[in-house]
């Protein structure tokens, strides 16, 4: 029996739209792209131009002050562009791919019986380096340090989240291989977090793993929030995170010796026309995954408090495991009738606005209008009731926002991540960019101490 560690701040957004448990096999992408802006501080060196012939796995890009660490290709064809926006910022590498993938070989074997810097190196090489995130300041492990633990989430909280269990039904071998390859990078803990309600054997039965549940409302998937309820970071240790698929993607690798980028993407929200699982590859187009998307919605890859609105040809991000469909808020709402007056029968409200706090098992399709303004910063209550860090958030933000380098150390800024923040933002009346604010904190804070 797992220990159980009990979140009690938080909040449960109910939406309509979740994925029904099907999964379908998305049409073979006929051109992925891989995008330096999903990975936050790189600066990509292209390694490749149009034209040029590519394998599954073969490089396209490496980070311009670590060369050690490269992105690879999902697939194997041809390089069709390389997009870039102003100042010639590199945007995405798109690939055609061919009809029948073709893989670099990196060699199969047995993570328990090799020694930690072979790992690091068939990590590296192989492209899936980048899935590593470390904290503090939420961005791509650096292969140079040796993190005190190794945290996993094996289960989502977020609103209209997929479910592990579904997605990794089938795939104990390759997930237990991607723990042992996991333990060998720390000499610590590697970290399992379970929902109460987890069935998955894959789960359950993983071996060379602290497992550990945690109950409670969202965000008590965040692994953030797994952090610091069971190893919080101190100034100058690092942690390692990253998410169940992705440990997949690491068992399949030393399993096969491929770099096999295949994900299972939940497609869900109010306007998806077929909320469902689709077995996809990084980087796949999100029109292939949707289907044809009316006027008037906003297609979101990854969850609606902290994925990107990409569009209907935008194309799915490399960390995001979900697809959410939206109605756009362009539209004016009468006060009397949809706004701050209404009954607001089907408003989701935070703090018992409306009357829909006595409807516990409603569940809501609203649209992506802020209903508001930016306004006054002030101490109103609300962040505290949904951030279940020992933290003041409040004091924290306007920490960052006055630069106050010590100021932030003393109040926790090593331990966050903007995806932290997503549920304050969400019920802010002020309407502050939460996840912004700690984005650029965190920035700051690493170009001072590191």
């Amino acid at each position: 029996m797992p220990n159980i560690v009990r979140i009690r701040k938080g909040l449960d957004i109910r939406l309509k739209g979740e994925a029904e448990k099907v999964l379908a096999q998305a049409e073979p992408a006929k051109v992925v792209a891989i995008k330096p802006t999903d990975f936050h501080g790189l600066v990509p060196k292209v390694l490749v131009k149009a034209g040029d012939a590519v394998l599954a796995g073969s490089p396209l890009f490496t980070d311009k002050y670590n060369e050690r660490v490269v992105w690879t290709s999902p697939v194997s064809g041809e390089v069709a562009e390389v997009v870039r926006g102003e100042k010639r910022r590199i945007l995405q590498v798109r690939v055609l791919a061919d009809a029948t993938l073709r893989y670099e070989d990196f060699g199969a074997g047995d993570p328990s019986g090799m020694n930690r810097e072979t790992i690091v190196q068939k990590l590296l090489k192989s492209g899936i380096w980048p899935l590593l995130r470390q904290r503090p300041f939420d961005i791509v492990a650096d292969p140079a340090k040796e993190p005190k633990a190794i945290f996993i989430s094996a289960f989502d909280s977020n609103p209209l989240a997929p479910d592990l269990d579904f997605v990794v039904r089938n795939q104990d071998a390759d997930f237990q291989i991607g723990i042992d390859a996991l333990a060998k990078l720390t000499k610590g803990k590697v970290h399992l977090g379970l929902s109460p309600r987890t069935s998955a054997r894959e789960f359950l039965d993983a071996k060379n793993v602290v497992i550990t549940a945690y109950h409670g409302p969202h965000p008590a998937g965040n692994v953030g929030v797994q952090i610091h309820a069971t190893s919080p970071i101190s100034k100058g240790e690092t942690v390692w995170t990253l998410g169940a698929e992705d440990v997949l993607i690491i068992g399949r690798l030393f399993r096969t010796g491929k770099y096999d980028a295949t994900r299972t993407v939940a497609i869900t929200g109010s306007e998806a026309k077929a909320a469902r699982y689709v077995r996809t590859i990084i980087g796949a187009p999100i029109k292939d995954l949707v289907g044809a998307v009316g006027a008037g919605v906003r297609v979101v890859s990854g969850n609606v408090l902290t994925g990107d609105n990409v569009g209907a040809d935008g194309y799915l991000g490399s960390y995001h495991t979900q697809v959410t469909l939206l109605p756009e808020g362009d539209k004016p709402k009468f006060f009397l009738t949809d706004g701050w007056a209404s009954p607001g029968f089907d408003t989701f409200s935070a703090n018992r606005s409306f009357p829909t706090w006595l409807m516990p098992g409603k569940k809501f399709a609203p649209d992506t209008n802020q209903n508001g303004e930016l306004r006054a910063f002030v101490m109103t209550g609300q962040y505290e009731a949904v951030f279940p860090f020992d933290i003041y958030p409040v004091h924290l933000l306007k920490a960052i926002l006055a630069n106050d380098i010590e100021g932030m150390e003393k109040l926790g800024a090593y331990e966050v991540a903007p995806e932290d923040f997503a549920l304050c933002e969400f019920v802010c009346t002020s309407k502050i960019n939460s996840q912004s604010i700690v984005r650029a904190g965190l920035d700051s804070l690493k170009k001072e101490t590191t």
